[in-house]
């Protein structure tokens, strides 16, 4: 299959008429017509950019500091590639203390990058890791309450600016997590899963009806899907099922992705890959089943191990973006520094320095998968067509410009006042 045929279900082409304000068309007008965004969601984490969102000096040592240069380097290597991004609602550090959650500081956040143009998701609603120290003072039922208020608060407070949550996190797991004693994984364990994912989607989509809720984990193993099956048997409504991908142990490559796409799609409904790591240093041994047991004082990046990761990078969203149920794909960290396990995983050096693989994946998005300001005539009628990538345009005439949107074949008006 060739590589246009592949990607069939992202093109688009739409016919535009530019008129005049009275209706009259426009014949014989040169325009400029341009590509703003995807509508193919490419997300990383935003983690690093909340002390830049909130005019907060960043600590030295910490992720996207003054090690990467300056966050507003960090920033527009950010925003030069990325057009979705995610924030942490990690309940044991959102909300440290019960009823002090950090909400101001989230939200200036999340505005931030609504501002330039950014969609925001919030992660995660439900998990037992890095949950609420004090939920452990309380019985489960009173947990189970303060896990729907928690809900309730956040999806409802956020709604406008955070309207698409991972509403469910690692479930497979949840009731059997034996690392540590915590709130959630009591309450699991004693409900269900099935009944704690229904929990976390009722209120959810109960505070925000609108709200695009996803079950996410990285257990890719029959076990998720028969949690999905018994999730979907039950009525709850799961928007979006979330995949995880961190290959610290190895890229997977194309048969195995494949082959885990075609398994999730078969209950028709959008994939996201909400988690991918790839790294550009040596990779973690095969028998580690546990990816957070493996712990090193330095890891780090290599050249060969940053031209593999650069080919690894085109290929791997290459393959999610050929498959028609994939929505989007979130890398997980821009920078090495600060990275999830120390690993080096980010598409930029720690000192800031893109590597190979932003290089690459830059090129994909803005390059092979875009439409560069292109200059067209309209014909005797006012028509131009439009071929490209699905997303968001702009039509560009003197100094007047229209923006519209290129959601398969059809047809857009544009009238110039």
């Amino acid at each position: 299959m060739s590589p246009a045929h592949a990607m069939r279900h992202r093109i688009g082409e739409a016919t535009v008429t530019v008129l005049r304000a009275d209706g009259r068309p426009l014949a014989g007008l040169e325009v400029t017509v341009a590509q703003r965004r995807h509508a193919f969601g490419i997300g990383n984490i935003g983690f690093d950019l909340i002390p830049l969102a909130n005019g907060e000096p960043s600590a030295p040592g910490s992720a996207g500091a003054s090690a990467v240069g300056g966050l507003e380097h960090l920033a527009d290597l950010w925003l030069d590639v990325f057009n979705t991004a995610t924030l942490p609602f990690y309940w044991g550090r959102f909300e440290p203390q019960r009823g002090r959650p950090d909400t101001e500081r989230l939200r200036r956040t999340a505005q931030w990058f609504v501002e330039r143009g950014v969609a925001v998701k919030g992660h995660p609603l439900v998990w037992h890791t890095v949950t609420a120290p004090w939920l452990l003072d309380l019985s489960t039922d009173e947990i189970e309450q303060a896990q729907r208020d928690r809900i309730r608060r956040d999806v409802s407070e956020f709604a406008g600016l955070i309207d698409t949550w991972d509403a469910m996190n690692e479930a497979v797991i949840m009731p059997i997590f034996d690392k540590e004693d915590n709130g959630i994984t009591r309450l699991c364990r004693r409900n269900g899963r099935i009944p704690t994912v229904r929990l976390a989607f009722e209120e959810a989509h109960g505070a925000n009806p609108g709200a695009t809720l996803l079950l996410n984990d990285f257990d890719l193993s029959s076990a998720y899907e028969c949690l999905i099956e018994g999730v979907l048997e039950a009525g709850v409504q799961i928007d979006v099922i979330g995949l995880q991908s961190h290959m610290h142990q190895g890229y997977w490559g194309e048969e195995k992705t494949l082959a885990i796409l075609d398994r999730f799609a078969r209950y028709g409904l959008p994939i996201h890959f909400t988690e991918t790591t790839l790294l550009s240093g040596h990779l973690m041994p095969p028998e580690i089943k546990d990816l957070n047991d493996y712990q090193l004082p330095a890891w780090p990046s290599t050249p060969d191990g940053e031209a593999r990761q650069a080919d690894e990078v085109v290929r791997h969203y290459t393959t999610l973006a050929a498959h028609p149920a994939v929505q989007a794909v979130t890398y997980w960290g821009l920078t090495d520094d600060g990275a999830w396990l120390g690993a080096p995983g980010g598409l930029v050096r720690a000192d800031g320095t893109p590597k190979p693989a932003y290089d690459a994946l830059r090129a994909l998005v803005k390059d092979a998968w875009w439409l560069a300001p292109t200059r067209m005539t309209t014909d005797d009628v006012g028509r131009v067509t439009v071929r490209g990538w699905l997303g968001d345009y702009e039509l560009a005439v003197g100094g007047t410009t229209q923006g519209f949107a290129l959601t398969g074949a059809g047809e857009v008006e544009i009238r110039l006042e």
